[in-house]
């Protein structure tokens, strides 16, 4: 069918002529979405991953020992042999003395973002470790606290530059990034996309040709203490765009907020089982490659990241806006934007603000600090 011919099908589905406001969909990350697609300029070739598989990542528990290939650790477990470990907790990365054989990760964040400096004494112990990954950047908490995807991926590069300028370029390849999913599907694919290419580009700054270990997981921005059901499906979905979108290890948050039984980490993990031996997206190196829109609005958000970056280097750097409270407000002032479209509905939570149970009892005033980066789930206005 041809373009003049599919417009004057929706014209008439419609009954409108003017057809582009009613299917264009606004959005606060000022990326482009066309209504639809025929073609991407310069397609991009296969995206690559370090894993060849995702590694599908359950907290430990007893039970799973049999099952599972790779764990999130926060306390000592012994004799867990053959299994791929992701250790989340300093006071244990102190006591692991891995063999090399062993898969070991730090999902420790080497950046203390409260005093605004980089740990150095956690980075030169973690570095002495026979860790596959050895330094954590973690990025999660931009997400959960409000910042744009362009915003979360900037910072990671900016933070990148950071240990390279202290530890030198040998330092990307021991780097493992730990990335929160939102909701937004195909954004969220086309952000771990985005990453890899303005990733690979900041290595060849340093004559390397480097792709990002990726450590995705579910996002607390989207769920309602209300609302477990939904919770799970919101979840389910974001895995399946950490997935698609290329992440060398996915875990998904307990969907319950603010509490955990054993019934629901079994189902937190059974989601990912399904996602990946079920749908068998989790075997593919970059599933989402030849999806026109996928392709455009991964462009658009590598561009927008990497001109963040550029901007946050040519004011003196992360650590040092930081230190300035620059980046808090600026994630600030999104996060308190996306809030008010939570709030006006532009912005849809079943449950919450679309066939609400609940009633607007906080403003956004009483949920964020200008000075601060914080997370802040979007159903605390109306809990």
């Amino acid at each position: 069918m041809s373009n003049t011919a599919w417009e004057n099908l929706v014209k008439k589905q419609l009954k409108t002529e003017d057809i582009y406001p009613v299917l264009t969909k606004e959005n606060l990350e000022g990326i482009v979405v066309k209504p639809f697609y025929d073609e991407v300029q310069s397609p991009l070739v296969n995206l690559p991953k370090v894993e060849e598989n995702t590694h599908l990542v359950a907290r430990y528990h007893e039970s799973l020992e049999e099952d599972v290939f790779a764990f999130l650790l926060d306390k000592n477990v012994e004799n867990l042999l053959d299994k791929t470990i992701f250790v989340d907790n300093v006071d244990l990365a102190g006591h692991i003395s891995p063999k090399e054989e062993d898969q070991y990760f730090s999902l420790i964040d080497v950046f203390d973002e409260k005093e605004n400096i980089i740990n150095d004494q956690l980075v030169k112990e973690l570095l002495a470790k026979q860790f596959k990954r050895n330094i954590c950047v973690d990025i999660s908490l931009h997400q959960n606290a409000g910042a744009a995807i362009y915003q979360q991926l900037g910072i990671a590069l900016a933070k990148t530059k950071e240990l390279t300028e202290v530890y030198g370029e040998g330092i990307l390849n021991k780097l493992i990034f730990r990335v929160a999913i939102g909701g937004n599907y195909f954004f969220e694919m086309a952000k771990l996309r985005a990453f890899k290419l303005v990733f690979n580009q900041l290595s060849k700054e340093y004559n390397l040709d480097e792709i990002p270990y990726i450590f995705a997981e579910t996002s607390l921005r989207n769920k309602a203490s209300s609302d477990h059901e939904s919770n799970l499906i919101r979840s389910t979905l974001e895995l399946a765009s950490a997935m698609i979108g290329g992440a060398d290890a996915v875990f998904s948050n307990n969907y319950l907020v603010g509490k955990t039984t054993e019934i629901s980490e079994e189902i937190s993990f059974k989601q990912q089982i399904v996602l990946a031996y079920e749908s068998i997206i989790n075997v593919f190196e970059d599933a989402s490659n030849g999806s026109y829109l996928v392709e455009d609005i991964t462009r658009q958000i590598a561009q927008k990241a990497w001109t963040y970056f550029i901007e946050i280097e040519e004011n003196g750097g992360y650590l040092d806006l930081m230190k300035q409270g620059i980046i808090q407000k600026q994630i600030y002032e999104h996060a308190a934007e996306e809030q008010k479209w939570v709030e006006e509905g532009k912005i849809k939570l079943i449950g919450v603000n679309l066939y609400p149970k609940l009633q607007v009892r906080k403003s956004v005033e009483d949920l964020y600090e200008e000075k601060e980066i914080k997370g802040v789930r979007w159903a605390e206005m109306f809990e």
